[in-house]
């Protein structure tokens, strides 16, 4: 069998593409999501305490409070995500050392791309979770909504 013509898919061995960087192991990946829910819930979080604690002084401050905490805490994952489509990372694969690709091994996915991922990722979660935890057996450590969307995770 020949290897000929190369295939576009870097990753087709499993692994590491040649001379492309080492796909990035579950422990990355979780440690990434985590980060960015941390900030996410901690952006909601503060205006919810704010909202409960002035809202004792009025009603209409601490309603304000705790709708402008959930608008933050989206803002903050839209915004999130469109920079992950841009440059490959959010802000906890940033820490981590981490990126999203495209399948080619350079490119990021793009916002549209990006912002569509995050919601297929509810496949991932339908059969019991098992789409979330299917890269610790993929060649490529794929979740459902990677394979859908061709990106790979890979070591910055």
């Amino acid at each position: 069998m020949s290897n000929y013509p190369p295939s576009s898919d870097p990753w087709s061995g499993g692994g590491q593409g040649p001379g492309g960087p080492p796909l990035a192991s579950w422990g990355q990946r979780v440690g990434a999501y985590l980060v960015d829910i941390l900030i996410g819930t901690g952006i909601w979080l503060v205006g919810f305490v704010l909202g409960s604690v002035l809202g004792a002084a009025s009603d209409a401050l601490g309603v304000l409070f705790l709708v402008a905490g959930g608008i933050g805490s989206l803002v903050f994952l839209f915004w999130n995500l469109v920079k992950q489509g841009k440059t490959g990372q959010t802000v906890g694969k940033g820490v981590l050392n981490i990126r999203l690709v495209r399948l080619d091994g350079i490119n990021p996915p793009g916002a549209g791309l990006s912002i569509g991922r995050y919601f297929l990722h509810i496949i991932d979660g339908l059969p019991c979770y098992l789409g979330y935890l299917w890269p610790l057996w993929d060649d490529k450590r794929q979740t459902f909504a990677d394979k859908i969307v061709n990106t790979v995770v890979v070591s910055a």
